[in-house]
């Protein structure tokens, strides 16, 4: 995904579990963030905690940042459960890059 975003220009920074990302999160200056890619399983903490974790958070931009999960699940259960914790969208596993840039531009343009 890193590869995927540089070759269109764009920053990125990977956290290996979901706490790491939230504390990536948590310690960046309000608004450094453009949105986040969270993978739902990963160790430590997972997607769905680690959504939770942020959203719970006391500064405006933990409310409105994107979060998108990242998931090789594809039953319908698992998009309901992705929303509840907190995302905003999910993209299925593997990864196709046009759906993901068509979803990334989708948030930034409701930024500006």
């Amino acid at each position: 995904m890193k590869r995927l975003l540089d070759k269109k220009g764009m920053k990125s920074e990977i956290a290996y579990n979901g706490k790491e990302g939230l504390d990536m999160f948590s310690k960046s200056v309000p608004f450094y963030y453009d949105f986040i890619l969270m993978d739902v399983r990963m160790p430590v903490m997972d997607g769905l905690e680690a959504t939770r974790a942020i959203r719970s958070l006391r500064r405006y931009d933990a409310k409105t940042i994107p979060i998108i999960a990242m998931t090789a699940n594809v039953f319908v259960g698992d998009k309901d459960e992705c929303l509840a914790s907190g995302m905003n969208a999910k993209m299925t596993k593997p990864i196709e890059p046009e759906l993901v840039f068509k979803t990334l531009l989708s948030f930034l343009t409701k930024k500006d």
